[in-house]
């Protein structure tokens, strides 16, 4: 017998047990009442960001006005991403989650968003000579027809010209770190878009820098300040920051290894040998704020992009 979804707040928790068991099932209902239940969260989240940047005070301002304008907005929420189609995120995703269960593959990354969305997502990063550090995750994770040609290498370069030109790198920062030089090259590719979004120099040139790794105030070698978006509390946001900036790539890889053995936080990464345990350990020691850099790591760890580059790689001796 089909299930009846007709009557499911997209907004309790309590229903999401339900959901995730039908979901296994490959049930079409399903996956749609999941998506319209993502995009209510979403819709929830925009309202909460625009009241806490709404000026406070007034007669009306209290604690149990602002709980009473809460579940106003859980009911706007429901009602936007249920009435005339929604705002279209909830198609986007049910249309994506079908196509993944008809053909029993799952996409290299992230389940890529309409034109539309993206741009609502994209509209502050341009790849420009200054960069950005966090857009690279969503170009890495696409499928290798859509990686354009890296800035230093030949046109028509892609995913086998990153794998070759820091493969060996990566070889040397497993003996490090223990951990499989094919992780790494994953990572490298996430943080710059398979070499695309690679953080650059005032004059255009290369930083070198393919983990985005921060300079902190210890850090006394070369940088390179650039706009990226960081995740506090589920909330993305702008901000400027400084990054590191090396000579060659392998100064990167090797500065990244000293991150990751010398640094306690990072204790269950080193020698991790599972792709999800490797992406999971990274995100809850905090190099990443994204929430879903782990998933996006796993991904590319796992997917055909990254097998087919290194099975054609020629330097790829180890």
């Amino acid at each position: 017998m089909a299930a009846d979804f007709s009557q499911i707040n997209a907004l309790d928790p309590n229903t999401l047990g339900g959901l995730r068991r039908l979901s296994k099932e490959n049930s079409p209902a399903a996956a749609k009442e999941a998506a319209r239940q993502f995009e209510a969260l979403f819709v929830q989240q925009m309202l909460k960001s625009m009241r806490d940047a709404t000026p406070k005070g007034g007669l009306f301002d209290n604690d149990e006005t602002r709980m009473y304008q809460s579940l106003l907005d859980q009911q706007l929420a429901m009602q936007l991403s249920t009435r005339a189609g929604g705002i279209g995120l909830a198609k986007v995703i049910e249309r994506q989650m079908n196509a993944g269960t008809a053909s029993g593959t799952p996409p290299d990354g992230p389940v890529p968003l309409d034109t539309a969305i993206r741009r609502g997502f994209d509209a502050a990063v341009s790849p420009t000579a200054s960069g950005t550090a966090k857009s690279a995750a969503a170009a890495a994770a696409a499928p290798a027809t859509a990686v354009p040609a890296l800035p230093n290498m030949p046109a028509g370069a892609g995913p086998r010209a990153f794998v070759e030109r820091v493969w060996p790198e990566a070889v040397e920062a497993s003996r490090a770190t223990g951990i499989p030089a094919r992780f790494l090259v994953a990572q490298a590719a996430l943080e710059t878009g398979w070499g695309k979004y690679e953080l650059k120099n005032a004059d255009g040139s290369p930083s070198h820098n393919l983990f985005n790794i921060k300079a902190g105030r210890r850090w006394s070698g070369d940088t390179v300040s650039t706009s990226t978006t960081e995740f506090v509390n589920g909330s993305a946001s702008r901000e400027n920051a400084r990054f590191r900036a090396y000579g060659s790539y392998a100064e990167s890889f090797r500065d990244y290894a000293r991150l990751i053995v010398d640094n306690p936080r990072y204790a269950a990464v080193v020698g991790q040998n599972d792709a999800t345990a490797f992406a999971r350990g990274l995100q809850s020691a905090g190099y990443a704020t994204d929430p879903l850099y782990a998933d996006k790591l796993a991904r590319i760890i796992n997917g055909n992009t990254l097998r087919v580059a290194l099975a054609a790689s020629t330097t790829r001796a180890a």
